[in-house]
Formats: structure tokens, sequence, C-alpha cells
């Protein structure tokens, strides 16, 4: 295979990547987006009798959209990389992406950096580390973020989810690694492969553990080279 052919097949594979994450943010979406439709459709239908559940339908539903937008825009949007995004901004954003009947956060973004210099772009990838973990609790359970060593830490973050059945999906610890082939990529694997590229791309090392049964971390580095 010649060069021209290699550089065409690469850019294949990668547009294929950016579909398979489309995908993936719009099947979140589509759902809320979805249901908004739907209160206004049963308004139409039902009249101004039945516009107090229609409102309420519409109103949880836009601000699910409006949730899954912002922590999406976080994650892979160029904004999420702004140093003045701090950690309380992403755990407020995320408080309000998960059903709090489900998920409940217990760590404090104040204390988190045990008051040093934000890495660069640490609250991009800790948005990403939060939605990675969120996927393994397919039951719910409790997210904790803490530093490696006690009183902060410049170098690691442990993020762990406690919940029923709480496991990686098949493929997420190789997808978030980089170690899978593109062929073998499919949309429910979208957010560990890309979250993965980015972390790597600002110069963070990650793992992916089931530490116990019905326990599963996420531990973040950034990566010393060597």
């Amino acid at each position: 295979m010649n060069a021209s052919s290699d550089g065409d097949e690469n850019d294949l594979n990668r547009l294929r990547d950016l579909e398979l994450l489309a995908s993936r943010i719009c099947h979140d979406i589509v759902s809320p987006v979805g249901a908004i439709n739907n209160g206004i459709e049963f308004l139409e239908e039902m009249g101004a009798e039945s516009l107090d559940d229609a409102l309420g339908l519409i109103s949880y539903s836009a601000a699910q959209a409006s949730a899954k937008l912002q922590a999406f825009r976080l994650a892979y949007g160029a904004g999420g990389s702004d140093p003045s995004i701090k950690p309380p901004n992403v755990r407020e954003a995320f408080d309000k992406f998960v059903d709090p009947a489900k998920i409940t956060q217990d760590w404090d973004p104040d204390a988190l950096l045990g008051g040093i210099f934000l890495p660069p772009a640490f609250s991009k990838i800790l948005m990403g580390a939060l939605l990675m973990i969120h996927e393994c609790l397919p039951r719910g359970g409790a997210i904790a973020v803490r530093p490696e060593t006690e009183g902060g830490s410049d170098s690691g973050w442990i993020v762990t989810g406690t919940g029923q059945d709480a496991a990686p999906r098949p493929g997420s610890a190789a997808a978030l690694a980089g170690r899978m082939m593109p062929d073998a990529l499919e949309p429910k694997l979208a957010h560990p492969y890309f979250y993965g590229l980015i972390a790597r791309g600002y110069g963070y090392a990650l793992s992916l553990e089931t530490q116990a049964e019905n326990t599963v971390t996420l531990t973040v580095r950034l990566h010393t080279g060597t």
C-alpha cells in the first residue's frame, strides 16, 4: 500500500471515529429533546387542561438537555480547557447531569487540589473522568474524587465509583488506553476512546480498574514522560 492510500485510510478512520463520537453525543441528547417535543404535542392535543403536566415535562426535559450539553461541552469542547473553569464548576455541571436519585457525589471541589496550581485542562479531564465512572454505575451509586496523597497532590487523583454491579463496559479499558483497533470501536466505547485521546494530548496518563466487588477506580496522573 502506498503512502497516499495509507493517508486516505487514516483519514477515513479518523472520520469514522468522529462519526461515532457524534452518534454517542446525539444518542444521549435525543431522549430529552424528544421529550420536549412530546410535551408540546401533548399540550396541543389536550389543550389548556393539560397545561401543568405538559409544562412540567417540557421544563424537566429542557433542563436535562441543557445539562447534557454543558457536560459534553466541558469534556469535549475547547471551553473545558479554559483555566477559568474550576473543579466547583465541574461538580455543579455534573450534579445537573446525573439523576440525584441514582448518583451521589462525595467530594469537596474546593479542597481537591490542596491549594496547588491547576494543571493544564484539569477541569476538562475531571469532567471526562466523572462521565467515565458514571458509565460504570448501571444501577447508580456514589462517586468520589480525591488526591492520591493526603493534603493534595500535583501528580495524581483517584475517581471512585461504588454501587451495585459497578463495572467498566467490556473494552472500555482498552479504548481508554488507546489499545483498541479502529475497526473494533463502536458508539458505546466512543467516550472512553476520545477521553483517553484527549487526556494523553494534555499530558495525562489514565488507569481504569475494578478494585473490588462493586467498586471501580479511574486514576488520573500527570504524565512524567518516564
